[in-house]
């Protein structure tokens, strides 16, 4: 009788641990998410400084009136340019993070 009793114990003990990392699961998909985007952000972050430098040497364009509100306006349309490169994955700069932050939390990418 203690073999079976030390097998449901076993076996109850095996089954608390699986609903343990079950209810974790969500969690790690909503951490990894947050993570995906973090690093996307990064990127953005950083090409948006790269095209600051880039674009200094452009003059205001005439066409569009120029003056103090194209320079205003400027650091905003280069920060979307920077956002919209970053979501096409070309550069490769986040899904590097990326999966240097997963490897840090040893998450598998």
């Amino acid at each position: 009788m203690s073999a079976a009793n030390a097998l449901d114990s076993l076996m109850s003990g095996a089954n608390l641990a699986l609903e343990q990392a079950q209810s974790k699961l969500p969690q790690a998909k909503v951490s990894r998410e947050q993570i995906h985007k973090t690093a996307q952000e990064f990127e953005a972050s950083f090409l948006s400084q790269m095209f600051q430098h880039m674009f200094e040497g452009v003059g205001n364009d005439q066409v569009f009136g120029g003056g103090a509100g194209e320079d205003s306006f400027k650091s905003f349309m280069i920060g979307e340019y920077a956002k919209m490169t970053a979501k096409t994955g070309r550069v490769g700069l986040a899904q590097q993070i990326e999966a240097q932050m997963l490897k840090l939390q040893e998450v598998t990418p």
